[in-house]
């Protein structure tokens, strides 16, 4: 009988060891968030203090002030200029009137189709492959988590355990290295005044912070998203997206929360959209008697999908929940753009203001909204021109004539010269510097590069290839004659195939090896959004991050 009862005991010991070990398993993609709250927990509201500038306008002429304002995964035809609007109602005139009123560059790319890599180009003018950032910065907990929960119909995500070595920069490290030179510190080195609002994403750690890559002053969310509001505020009306694994895990992680100048995080006052426009308006009066470059960078549309009540009630129309709240939230960011419009011509300094508008990449598949990025294909995280082609728009009244619309070759490769061009500051000269200042010329590149691990792709005159090794295949497009990429041309046209190929072999010797490997691949559908139902002769690839 004490025989029994041990043997019990022992079973019952061993079923809790595997019971805690699976429960573990099963939450660790929680991990995250658990250590930053115990290192670093989430403090109360504080007022931002932004430094001073003279009490008096200088005397004669002044160097433009110059406004980059990103917003974040909005889609091609987010923009009710570009012909839509989500759901077709949602209108943006104040984002609209940024083109109207200064040149609206009609072919524009993001650098890359996700986030920190875009980013990495506009802050460097650089490929970010030059310096060796191919892939957005995450946790390795984030990318365990999208391997598990990534997948459509048969073609499974698949995470490279095998990558992880002992010579991984941590997460915090994962940036833009110290030894590139931003925008900002050109501009601040030409007597500018340089601040940071919204979100980074280009490094967390404090050497890789804004403030020690040439901002004066930052406002920060330093991850690649946050959450807009508390989940259980009175105020704001959640979308979550439970086919989604990279929403499973923001909701579980991330805060409501940002950070000033690498201080300690603390609590924004109210929705996150709203916060940035009103600390934006507070620094422009700061600073409306010297010449200051401000990059605004909102967090919108970017997941976790909450708008406010306000906002979501407006558009009743939008019987679809989840995409009800995603137009919330860019009605939201279009007014408050207006609102930092607005404060330009009150302080009086709205001729002599460059205002650079554009999106980091094409809008989410994972959103389960359909048509964010028509009527071009695919999505963010792909190289179609739906995960690609984004917004430029530039507005200075006293520098760029209205209504200008300019079809060449551009995007976020050039703000970097641009803003230098415009601010008299110098460009690096130790360096090769992709950027070309497309202010007074068209862009002269004879071709534009893309690359994230095995998914490569360019651009040379009207000619795009797309090479991917899962599926292992080659893509070639006539953009002038089939601008949305329904023709694949590859079979027909195998000597263009090569030549492209060749392309994309030339660039690639002159990139880095990549800081941080790309530990996970997923699938992702070209044409349908990550919740639709798998239908056989569905066009995908794999995306590497």
């Amino acid at each position: 009988m004490m025989m029994k009862r041990k043997w019990v005991a022992l079973g019952a010991l061993l079923l809790a060891g595997a019971g805690g070990y699976w429960a573990f398993e099963a939450n660790k993609y929680r991990l995250p968030g658990v250590l930053q709250d115990w290192n670093d927990p989430v403090q109360p509201h504080r007022a931002i203090s932004w430094q001073q500038g003279p009490a008096n306008p200088p005397e004669g002429k002044r160097l433009p002030n110059i406004i980059l304002i990103v917003a974040d995964d909005l889609g091609y035809n987010d923009i009710s200029l570009n012909g839509g609007g989500v759901a077709g109602v949602v209108k943006t005139p104040n984002i609209d009137a940024l083109a109207r009123e200064g040149v609206n560059f009609t072919t524009a790319y993001a650098a890359n189709a996700t986030c920190s890599p875009s980013r990495a180009a506009m802050m460097t003018g650089r490929y970010p492959t030059r310096f060796g950032f191919e892939y957005t910065a995450v946790p390795v907990e984030f990318a365990e988590n999208l391997a598990h929960g990534e997948g459509v119909g048969p073609h499974r995500a698949i995470f490279h355990d095998e990558l992880i070595t002992p010579d991984i920069p941590a997460y915090p490290d994962m940036g833009v290295p110290a030894s590139e030179v931003t925008i900002a510190e050109a501009v601040k080195a030409a007597g500018y005044h340089t601040l940071h609002i919204g979100k980074w994403h280009l490094g967390e750690s404090p050497k890789l912070q804004p403030q020690a890559q040439g901002f004066d002053e930052s406002l920060a969310i330093l991850a690649g998203a946050a959450m807009f509001l508390p989940e259980d505020d009175p105020d704001t009306v959640n979308a979550k997206l439970p086919w989604d694994p990279i929403d499973r895990f923001i909701w579980a992680n991330l805060r409501h929360a940002v950070t000033f100048n690498g201080s300690k995080r603390f609590h924004p006052k109210g929705h996150m959209t709203d916060y940035f426009a009103d600390e934006a308006i507070k620094a422009i009066e700061a600073n409306r008697n010297r010449p200051f470059f401000m990059y605004l960078a909102f967090n919108a549309p970017h997941t976790p999908l909450q708008a406010t009540k306000a906002d979501y009630d407006r558009l009743p129309q939008i019987k679809d929940h989840k995409a009800r709240v995603y137009g919330a939230m860019i009605a939201q960011l279009d007014r408050r753009i207006g609102d930092v419009m607005a404060k330009l011509k009150d302080a009086g300094i709205d001729d002599n203001t460059l205002v650079i508008f554009t999106s980091d990449n094409g809008g989410a598949w994972y959103n389960g909204i359909q048509g964010l990025n028509a009527p071009f294909r695919g999505w963010k995280a792909t190289f179609f021109e739906g995960g690609i082609r984004t917004p430029l728009f530039m507005r200075w009244p006293g520098g760029i004539a209205a209504g200008t619309q300019r079809a060449d070759v551009t995007g976020h490769l050039d703000i970097f010269a641009t803003i230098a061009a415009a601010g008299g500051a110098k460009l690096p000269e130790d360096r090769t510097i992709d950027s070309e200042n497309i202010l007074a010329t068209p862009a002269k590149r004879p071709a534009m590069f893309w690359r994230s691990g095995n998914y490569r792709a360019v651009r040379a005159g009207d000619w795009k290839l797309q090479v991917t090794k899962r599926p292992e295949k080659a893509r070639l497009y006539n953009l002038a004659a089939d601008p949305t990429e329904r023709h694949d041309l590859a079979a027909s046209d195998p000597q263009r195939v090569a030549a492209l190929r060749a392309l994309i072999e030339a660039q690639n010797k002159g990139m880095a090896k990549p800081i941080w490997p790309g530990l996970v691949e997923g699938p992702i559908r070209i044409d349908v959004p990550l919740d639709a139902p798998w239908k056989d002769g569905q066009d995908y690839i794999y995306w590497t991050n």
